[in-house]
């Protein structure tokens, strides 16, 4: 089950504050100037999630923090609250409580302070934090810490399947019975460098002039992805935990499916995204026809795309489940986007309404013969929703989630 939700992201600062800007039905895109000053850099474009830090995050607090844990912080003590369990130090303490989490890396910022040493022959900038803000499994280890958990730490360090990997990760450690509790959840702190390794791919959309047009993912006329920052976290919880201590449950986990390519770093298969999709309905136990909602992974690149959208052909086999992508608005938010994008569907289940694939015009028909949501968005009685994420390496996920 799970029984809070938190999230930073450009749809805003809280759950309930996604579906109000969804239905905006405009991107949270903007151009960078800062972006423009690099030399060589083709976009110009960002999705910033606006993270302002609390006053009560004090010097102590955040020691060996960087804005990505940070970020993860103010989320989980959002969720946590929700949960009821906030200031619960003998559920969080006990043992019983683990966390999953990721990012692609740690702080970017502090990987420069030790390359400084290789570069200038000096160490000059490290201190005692740097590398406990370096280290991949940063967010993690430092939520860990600051709530106190003695319970599994299962941080994910796998590129754009961060945040989906975490709450999978924290479901079956959850159904196992080994543990009652998991924060789980996935972040992202944005930097310029993240922006070069998809420009160098030319990955990134080049409409520097108009942001609101991009990203458009599954559109004949996408050109490539934005990128975002964020984070979000669930916390997972067994039932008989959450009614024992009278907390109302949100929405169910009920199947996870995660697999890899096997075959290239970064040249997606159709076919082995297709078996994660349906790894994840066979452990939910339901056929292909009961996903009333896909939130797809949609980069807006041009062989991601495909790919993606070949494997949900394949796995609905002409009855396409309604279909939309939520990076057509914050961009994409890498270690975060799995995490956000749950909270996200999580969201539009509840309100019984689900977005419209903003900036979609003209379907590709090399992505498949899906039912792409375009418009107004579309109202829709929901039991089973289901999202995916696929990244670098070849790990792809799909997660699939029941109204309560």
């Amino acid at each position: 089950m799970v029984t809070g939700e938190g999230i930073v992201s450009s749809l805003g600062h809280s759950a309930s504050a996604v579906v109000p800007r969804l239905k905006e039905l405009r991107n949270c895109v903007t151009r960078s100037e800062d972006l423009a000053t690099y030399k060589g850099l083709h976009t110009c474009l960002w999705a910033p999630c606006g993270y302002v830090r609390p006053e009560r995050y004090t010097r102590k607090v955040l020691r060996t923090m960087s804005p990505v844990s940070e970020m993860s912080l103010f989320a989980a003590e959002d969720a946590l609250s929700q949960a009821g369990l906030l200031g619960g130090e003998a559920t969080l303490k006990g043992g019983r409580t683990g966390i999953a989490f990721g990012s692609c890396s740690g702080s970017v910022e502090a990987n420069l302070d030790f390359a400084s040493i290789l570069v200038e022959h000096e160490v000059r900038n490290v201190t005692s934090s740097t590398y406990l803000k370096m280290m991949p499994q940063t967010v993690a280890v430092n939520l860990s810490v600051h709530f106190g958990t003695t319970g599994r730490l299962l941080p994910t360090g796998t590129a754009c399947t961060s945040g989906s990997l975490a709450i999978g990760e924290a479901y079956e450690a959850v159904a196992s019975g080994r543990q009652d509790v998991m924060i789980a959840g996935g972040a992202e702190e944005f930097s310029v460098t993240q922006v070069a390794v998809f420009d160098t791919l030319f990955s990134t959309s080049c409409r520097n002039d108009s942001p609101e047009t991009t990203p458009r993912a599954f559109d004949v006329g996408r050109d490539g992805l934005v990128i975002g920052d964020g984070a979000a976290v669930l916390v997972v919880e067994a039932l008989d935990h959450a009614l024992a201590r009278g907390a109302k449950p949100i929405v169910e986990i009920v199947g996870f499916g995660t697999n890899t390519d096997g075959r290239h770093v970064t040249q997606p298969s159709a076919e082995t995204m297709a078996r994660a999709l349906s790894l994840a309905l066979d452990d939910a136990g339901i056929p292909p026809s009961e996903i009333g909602y896909v939130n797809a992974h949609g980069t807006a690149t041009q062989l991601g795309d495909i790919a993606e959208g070949t494997a949900m052909e394949s796995v609905f086999r002409g009855r396409p489940a309604p279909v939309s992508t939520i990076k057509n608005y914050t961009g994409h938010t890498l270690g975060a986007c799995g995490a956000i994008e749950a909270v996200a569907t999580i969201e539009m289940m509840r309100a019984g309404w689900f977005a419209p694939n903003v900036n979609l015009a003209n379907p590709d028909p090399k992505c498949g013969e899906n039912d792409f949501i375009m418009g107004e968005g579309r109202k829709l009685d929901v039991e089973f929703a289901m999202s995916d994420n696929f990244a670098f390496g070849g790990v792809n996920t799909s997660l699939v989630f029941r109204r309560i």
